[in-house]
């Protein structure tokens, strides 16, 4: 079973305007409400594949009814823990400029956490934890820390889905995969890459840090796969870009349906860099039928031992 974490969920309010008017009355020509959530995407792409999953985290309140009802909808296997507090409410408006109002998150208790945990007292080696997005403000900044240490002592895998300091604390751990943009790997290391061989020797540095897969985008410039083994790379597929929104979940969705099924890394980065590119070129999360376009441009080559 691979199960997804999204901790702080929220609904997506929409609303497209041609142009927004600070202070004064703005008539809207479009608006849409859609359940948001890094992990919940991840879900939706593993739903895609036919891969078993079960989407956690936690909701409440009429926000949190709305994001379970349309996730049943989609068909998602969802084991949220409802707590007292509502779910969060983000505000996204497109006019003459984006502009993001996102909600902080809900309170949740030390028994709403104690009620978390037990959705993964039965994991077995065989599953995978996928960790994703940001933290409920009240929740404990060791809360993915405490997760990761419940998924070592089952013989687990799992994935986390963050950068900077938080990502350093993961890789003793050996997490499944990580997956660092090229700029947020730059960042990491305090440096800055010259070319594609600076970039690769950086993706060899964090795998003898302890992970176990090294995935790399690169937007336009195509994505790399860094493996004990061998370092491969594929060139970004062409298309047109409409949402860059749940694009790098898409990728992490793909590889690691693809890999709890085969075990096989370089065609989970062939379905990863399918499934990521299948996103962007879409208006929400890709469907199965997306995918399946993109697959066959997908190329990849092996660069080197």
């Amino acid at each position: 079973m691979i199960y997804t974490i999204t901790v702080n969920p929220s609904i997506d309010y929409v609303v497209q305007l041609p142009h927004m008017a600070l202070g004064s009355v703005n008539r809207l020509a479009h608006t849409a409400k859609l359940p948001g959530g890094k992990g919940i995407n991840v879900s939706q792409i593993l739903n895609d594949l036919e891969q078993p999953n079960r989407a956690l985290g936690f909701i409440g309140g009429f926000t949190g009814d709305f994001i379970h009802t349309a996730l049943k909808a989609k068909g998602l296997d969802c084991h949220f823990t409802q707590i007292a507090d509502d779910t969060r409410i983000n505000v996204k408006i497109h006019a003459d400029e984006e502009t993001e109002l996102n909600g902080a998150g809900p309170d949740i208790t030390a028994n709403e956490i104690d009620q978390f945990y037990q959705e993964l007292a039965g994991l077995t080696p065989d599953d995978v934890v996928v960790m994703s997005g940001s933290l409920a403000p009240s929740l404990p900044d060791s809360f993915y820390y405490d997760i990761i240490q419940k998924v070592e002592a089952a013989g687990a895998n799992f994935v986390i889905d963050t950068t900077g300091e938080a990502l350093k604390k993961t890789l003793p751990s050996h997490p499944l995969v990580v997956k660092p943009n090229n700029h947020e790997l730059a960042d990491y290391y305090h440096t800055t890459f010259n070319n594609q061989a600076d970039i690769i020797a950086a993706g060899k540095r964090m795998l003898a840090e302890g992970a176990q897969h090294v995935l790399i985008s690169m937007a336009g410039d195509g994505g790399l796969l860094i493996t004990p083994d061998a370092v491969y790379f594929s060139p970004a597929p062409k298309g047109t870009v409409i949402n860059s929104v749940g694009a790098g979940d898409s990728m992490i969705g793909g590889f690691v349906g693809t890999f709890a099924k085969t075990h096989d890394a370089v065609e989970s980065f062939r379905y990863g860099l399918a499934c990521g590119s299948a996103t962007a070129f879409s208006e929400d999360i890709a469907t199965r039928a997306k995918i399946d376009e993109i697959l066959p441009l997908i190329k990849i080559e092996q660069l080197t031992n």
